[in-house]
């Protein structure tokens, strides 16, 4: 039997072939949700190559598995706070990838009016900031504000290995702890905080960091995306009913440069994790007309977004 789940709830700019149709099932579902967000990230680098985007953009190549198997999991009512690496989880929570394209273009119909940028991002129940370490305490802030408020809802962030280095980390989780605040900090560690290795700067345990502050912890060595979505399935639902602060630890691999271009790791590294890549991991298990219509309906919904952004 081909099992199906409840949507996920999307901004009204998602697009279908971005977050799925209701009653689709689930695997190809999930598929589709990270196909998207390969092909707008490899999109976007080859716009930058032809010269029709300015700036920078940091693209989450490699972990699209991460944002769609938490974000799967939340709800109206919950809060996504996330960083420069954020477009994965922007089209995992808003499926807008129209506003996202013109946002990045700088057009005035970008989804913050084209004054944000790749990084900086605000739409219903998602931010985004470029600053690490101080996007904690803003979700901290989020979270106590759902507290207060008496809702249910909980506050997500995303933070990576490097964000560790940061003290106002630590001063957050520490009172998160206390007021049991209902946020969630999902850690990607992708083993490289831009051009260092985490094993020149990071010290100890990623996971007794969270401990310490008594935050319970659900960490995965993975990048499949069935085996990340039942982690957080599990995650969130004690975040729900635990009253307090928990934290995901996830330990990926970002299979492109830094932002663009700036690549320092070893070849050999990189070419042995890309046999790893969370789309074809799961691509694998579609039956090959469901995967090639997919493949498809992407194709033709993300030209069909440049097109217009391009044409504004």
């Amino acid at each position: 039997m081909t099992m199906t789940a409840t949507m996920p709830n999307v901004g009204s700019g998602g697009l279908p072939d971005a977050v799925g149709e209701p009653g689709e099932p689930r695997a190809e579902r999930l598929y589709r949700r990270m196909r998207f967000i390969r092909r707008f990230e490899e999109s976007l680098l080859d716009l930058f190559e032809r010269g029709l985007l300015n700036g920078t953009t940091h693209a989450c190549i490699g972990q699209e598995a991460d944002a769609v198997a938490i974000i799967e999991h939340l709800g109206d009512d919950d809060h996504v706070f996330s960083n420069h690496r954020c477009h994965g989880h922007f089209l995992a929570r808003t499926g807008d990838a129209f506003g996202l394209m013109a946002e990045i273009m700088g057009k005035p119909e970008g989804v913050c009016g084209g004054i944000g940028g790749s990084q900086h991002l605000c739409a219903p129940g998602f931010m985004s900031n470029g600053v690490q370490g101080g996007i904690v305490p803003n979700a901290a802030g989020i979270a106590l504000a759902k507290q207060l408020d008496g809702g249910a809802g909980l506050s997500v962030v995303f933070i990576g290995d490097g964000t560790l280095g940061e003290g106002a980390t630590y001063e957050t989780l520490n009172l998160a702890s206390l007021w049991r605040l209902p946020l969630v900090v999902v850690l990607e560690d992708n083993a490289w905080a831009q051009s260092t290795p985490s094993s020149a700067n990071l010290a100890g345990s990623i996971r007794d960091r969270f401990t310490a502050f008594g935050l319970p912890v659900f960490e995965i060595d993975s990048t499949d995306i069935e085996e990340l979505d039942a982690v957080a399935g599990r995650a969130l639902a004690q975040a729900r009913t635990q009253q307090g602060p928990v934290a995901i630890v996830i330990h990926t691999y970002r299979l492109c440069h830094h932002s663009k271009n700036d690549d320092n790791r070893p070849a050999d590294e990189v070419a042995a994790r890309w046999k790893l890549d969370p789309v074809e991991i799961h691509g694998r298990r579609l039956d090959a007309s469901a995967r090639a219509a997919i493949d498809a309906g992407v194709e033709s919904a993300l030209q069909d977004v440049i097109d217009r952004a391009l044409s504004l």
